[in-house]
Parts: structure tokens; C-alpha cells; sequence
């Protein structure tokens, strides 16, 4: 089972509470940014866009908590910027566990081998490893090279020491079918408990503006990519949310279903888009403009977002709403393999994306800003 009984049955207590309270807008998972500074410069992020004062900030172990304990959901994703680059990060987690909330610490784990003897192996805390694919694919992705190296050996030591090793992989335009299916028999063989999967998103800053996929080309990307699977594959996601991905299922973004907390407070409406921030989250939840977000309002930048972020949270809502969705959840949960032979097909298409990106500069450039940023946090 892709994660633990005890977390399972936390997560569904909890989402029937919130349903039978009649409350539409509950959080379902807190994507808490204790900071934005990171040791790569990812070409399709734009986290680390920001100036240099603002990278050198960072949320207090005090603010964390506070916000964990005002959001009240039982589900805590720590992303960056690089969390263990953070001064206070093992203050941070042992906190968390301590209010038994599972957390999820997002990683490039380039640190993670040298940080591991800063936390104790818990049902509590999983790393979730940012890995976009086979190493090729990964390296370009981040543009670092042996940036997939590093990261293997920090997921080896991490499952070596017996703590919840999850992976992170985020597709773009030009990824291989083929390549992303090994991919995931060489996550399943190093040990990790599942694996999450999400199309990129086209932040404003990002580098490359060029390889985010529209939605038609992510249905048939995920299609082709997860129908006719593994029954060793395991995923640390909604079933239904996976079907959604695959073009099976529609639903409406529910930003408020992983709200973000970070420096700036309350970041409205969601983690990809930033209109705005408020100081409580019960003022996020009542001031946020909601109607205009999410495919159906119109907004040009939700036209092509399926991002778990945005989706996951309305799957597992679906899930919860009656006897429908349970019983169309169980039967995503029993499919098996989602036998296909037109997806099968798919498998011996060339991967070609629509734009071309050459990324040689970028990674040689990201190569020393990573040296620096290494040097920076062993002089810290």
C-alpha cells in the first residue's frame, strides 16, 4: 500500500467531517514555503525569480506552526525554494510531528544524504524527491548535471534508514512515454513508498515559456503514459485524480483545496498563480474572488492547468461526495492495468515536442550558481 493505513484512514475522517459540516471550501492539503531560495534554477520554475533580499528570508518555526494549526488540515507539504536549505527545518518538522500532521518534504535532494541525521525516520515525515524522469531527462529538466546521480543517493540512504522516500515528477512538452514508464521500474526497484505525478505549470517567470503542455496534448501524454501500466507501479495520489489526468475524468479546480502559506502570508487563490495575499486564512477563504479562477471562469492563465495543486483536492472531494464517487473510486482502485491498444500504440510515436529548448547554457550556468549556493549553506 502506496502509504500507511493510519495516514488513510486520517485523511478520509477527515474529509467527512468537512462534508458533513456542509463546508464547500475546506483545505485539504497546506502547501507550506518556509522559504524561496533553492540550489537549482529549474528552467520551467519561477520560484527563484525573486531578488536577493527576498530569497534570504525565511518563515520562523512559530509562523509555520501557527499556520499549520489555523488551517487545520491533517496534511502538510513543505516545497521551496529548497526546504533543507532552510536554518530551521528540523525544528520545523520535529514540530509537526508532534501535532501528527504527515508531512510531505519536498526535495531536489541534493542535500538530502548530508541533512538525513537531522530528522528521525517517522510515520509522520516522507521525503517527496523532485525526479523528472530517467537522468537524462532530469538533468535537462533541472539543467544541472548529475543532479540525478545526487538524488539517487539521497533516496538510497534515505529508504536505507528506514524513513518514507515518495517521488515528485512534473512532465512537460517533449517527454517520453517510454522514458517516464522505466522511469518508474527504476523508482519502484530503489524502494520508494509511490510516486506523484503532475504536468508543468507556465509560471510567468519561468525560464522556459515554451514546454508547457495545453490540455489535450496532457491527456494524451498521461495516456499514453499510464494506460496498459504495471500492476508493481505504485502512486501516492488519488486514483480518480490519475484518470482525470488521463483524459477519463473531468473536474473543476478547488484552489482552496491546498491553500499556500509562505513569507508573503496567505497566497491567493493558489500556489501557481499569485493575486494577492491575505494575513488569516479564514480571509483567504472569504475574500479570494474564487469565481475567477479555474478553467470554467475564462481566466487565460487556468486555461491549461491540471495540476495536482488545483485538481487532486476536487478527485478526492468527488470521492467523498456520495455513493457515486466511492464507487467510482473503488472501481479506479481495482482497474488493474487500464488496458489500452491505441495508448499502446502511442508508446512507438516519437517524443517531439512543439517548441525546441537548448538548455546547455542554462546548465552551466546553474552549475556555478549551485556551487555557490553549496558553498553559501556549508558556510552557514
Amino acid at each position: 500500500m502506496p502509504v500507511p493505513i493510519s495516514q488513510a484512514f486520517t485523511v478520509a475522517t477527515y474529509v467527512l467531517k468537512q462534508k458533513l459540516m456542509g463546508r464547500k471550501r475546506y483545505p485539504f492539503v497546506l502547501m507550506l514555503e518556509p522559504l524561496f531560495r533553492c540550489n537549482l534554477a529549474c528552467a520551467g520554475c519561477g520560484k527563484i525569480q525573486y531578488p536577493a533580499h527576498i530569497l534570504k528570508q525565511e518563515l520562523s518555526p512559530e509562523e509555520c506552526f501557527k499556520a499549520v494549526d489555523e488551517c487545520g488540515t491533517p496534511m502538510v507539504s513543505i516545497p521551496g525554494g529548497e526546504p533543507l536549505m532552510h536554518s530551521q527545518i528540523d525544528r520545523i518538522v520535529e514540530g509537526l510531528v508532534a501535532r501528527k500532521k504527515y508531512i510531505y518534504l519536498c526535495t531536489n535532494a541534493l542535500l538530502l544524504k548530508e541533512k538525513l541525521d537531522l530528522f528521525k525516520p517517522s510515520k509522520y515525515l516522507t521525503f517527496s524527491v523532485h525526479m523528472d524522469g530517467q537522468k537524462e531527462h532530469h538533468d535537462f529538466s533541472v539543467c544541472r548535471e548529475g543532479g540525478y546521480e545526487l538524488a539517487i543517493e539521497g533516496i538510497r540512504e534515505a529508504v536505507k534508514r528506514g524513513f518514507r522516500v515518495t517521488t515528485n515528477t512534473t512532465l512537460f512538452d517533449g517527454a517520453d512515454p517510454k522514458s517516464v514508464r522505466a522511469f518508474f521500474d527504476e523508482m519502484m526497484d530503489l524502494g520508494v513508498e509511490g510516486m506523484m505525478l503532475s504536468p508543468g505549470y507556465s509560471y510567468d517567470k519561468a525560464p522556459d515559456q515554451k514546454h508547457f503542455l495545453g490540455r489535450a496534448r496532457i491527456r494524451r501524454l498521461f495516456r499514453a503514459i499510464l494506460a496498459n501500466r504495471k500492476k508493481s507501479w505504485q502512486f501516492n495520489q488519488s486514483p480518480l485524480f490519475l484518470e482525470f489526468l488521463m483524459g477519463k475524468q473531468n473536474y473543476k479546480c478547488t484552489p482552496w483545496g491546498m491553500p499556500t502559506y509562505n513569507i508573503f502570508g496567505w497566497q491567493k487563490p493558489c500556489y501557481l498563480l499569485q493575486d494577492g495575499y491575505a494575513d488569516t486564512f479564514k480571509e483567504l477563504l472569504e475574500t479570494t474572488e474564487w469565481q475567477n479562477y479555474g478553467t470554467e471562469s475564462g481566466n487565460a492563465k487556468c486555461a491549461n492547468c491540471m495540476v495536482h495543486s488545483g485538481y487532486e483536492a476536487s478527485a478526492v472531494d468527488y470521492t467523498f461526495s456520495g455513493i457515486g464517487g466511492l464507487w467510482t473510486t473503488v472501481k479506479a482502485m481495482f482497474a488493474g492495468t487500464y488496458e489500452d491498444a491505441e495508448a499502446l500504440s502511442m508508446l512507438n510515436e516519437p517524443a517531439k515536442p512543439v517548441h525546441s529548448y537548448n538548455p546547455l547554457i542554462q546548465i552551466q550556468e546553474n552549475n556555478v550558481v549551485a556551487g555557490g549556493a553549496q558553498m553559501e549553506e556549508t558556510h552557514a
